[in-house]
């Protein structure tokens, strides 16, 4: 008998892919949310990123809303919103506000990373390494807005006080499983792309976790990397735009999502590149059955209570088959 259900959710940059408007992006975005909500997904996740010609997701919580608007059921949120970017009480007054209009449905993932590079993130906040420092008190300070005891402060977020939005822990390194565990809060984290810390991080925040008035026991949510189509060399072809992708990382060039080609000797030289190789462990790509059978031995692994999936792919209609087919696995190894 099974006892073990893994949720199954979605995490989005709104990439731009070559020849897109940043229109048709914040479409497709929509599109997918809408299709991931028949395929019977959990949650839809938009990252914060910045200074990146290929991101569309910068204004994170204003494309939150568009989503959200163009749902019904499917719960939209952050994955994350980079805090030491932002005033705690602008973070609540926006979340609290979307709460409002979309009850029971936004999620508050953050995360303490600036997602852009130094001198980017001195440009939104000056006293950001500061900022990073403080996160655990940034965290208090938005509990606090939200809670009905803050309406005798000072200080108040009056469109959050009371508002239901959980709010999540997001990590990269073993930093914020400390903090998510002493929280007694959810944690997510990052193995799409940051994979080496992923079984510390899981174990030091089961070993620590404190139950909280939000969650009796750890709720884990581990992130990868899912290219799906009918055939295993089709699927390989798709990946091609994500390792393309990987080396504009790398190399310092961010461009557009490339259509795919062909898999060549260049490209498969790149992913035995051991920090390319490392970067795409919790990678899967394949048909339905190839990455059924990976996605299985990696839940039995990690024993997560969600898998939230990232698919880098050029064509939209190519990304949600991907999710489909994603969605259906996940069934199977549900039922």
């Amino acid at each position: 008998m099974k006892t073990h259900h893994t949720l199954y959710s979605i995490l989005d940059l709104a990439l731009v892919s070559k020849d897109h408007t940043l229109k048709q992006t914040f479409n497709n975005a929509l599109e997918l949310a809408q299709k991931a909500e028949t395929f019977g997904y959990t949650r839809y996740w938009l990252a914060e990123h910045h200074n990146s010609s290929n991101i569309g997701s910068t204004a994170t919580s204003v494309l939150i809303g568009y989503v959200a608007q163009g749902t019904d059921t499917l719960r939209i949120g952050s994955g994350g919103i980079m805090l030491p970017n932002h005033s705690p009480l602008i973070i609540a007054e926006q979340f609290g506000t979307l709460g409002s209009l979309y009850p029971n449905r936004i999620d508050l993932g953050l995360g303490r990373a600036p997602g852009t590079d130094r001198e980017t993130a001195e440009a939104i906040r000056s006293d950001f390494m500061q900022a990073a420092q403080s996160f655990p008190n940034e965290l208090e300070k938005i509990q606090k807005y939200f809670s009905t005891e803050n309406v005798t402060s000072k200080v108040r977020a009056t469109v959050a006080e009371g508002v239901d939005v959980p709010i999540y822990i997001l990590g990269s390194s073993t930093d914020s499983a400390h903090l998510a565990a002493k929280k007694g809060l959810p944690y997510a984290f990052a193995s799409h792309f940051a994979t080496t810390h992923l079984w510390d991080a899981l174990a030091i925040y089961r070993k620590e976790f404190k139950p909280s008035k939000v969650l009796q026991k750890p709720y884990t949510i581990v992130g990868v990397n899912i290219i799906i189509a009918d055939t295993d060399e089709e699927a390989q072809r798709l990946s091609t735009s994500l390792i393309r992708m990987i080396v504009g990382l790398f190399t310092g060039k961010r461009d557009a999502v490339q259509p795919p080609t062909e898999m060549t000797n260049d490209l498969e030289q790149v992913l035995q590149n051991p920090q390319v190789h490392q970067m795409l462990k919790y990678s899967f790509i394949g048909s339905k059955a190839t990455v059924k059978a990976q996605v299985k031995e990696f839940i039995e692994q990690t024993q997560a209570d969600e898998l939230i999936a990232v698919t880098n792919i050029y064509d939209i209609k190519d990304r949600i088959r991907s999710y489909e087919l994603f969605a259906e696995i996940m069934e199977e190894l549900n039922a």
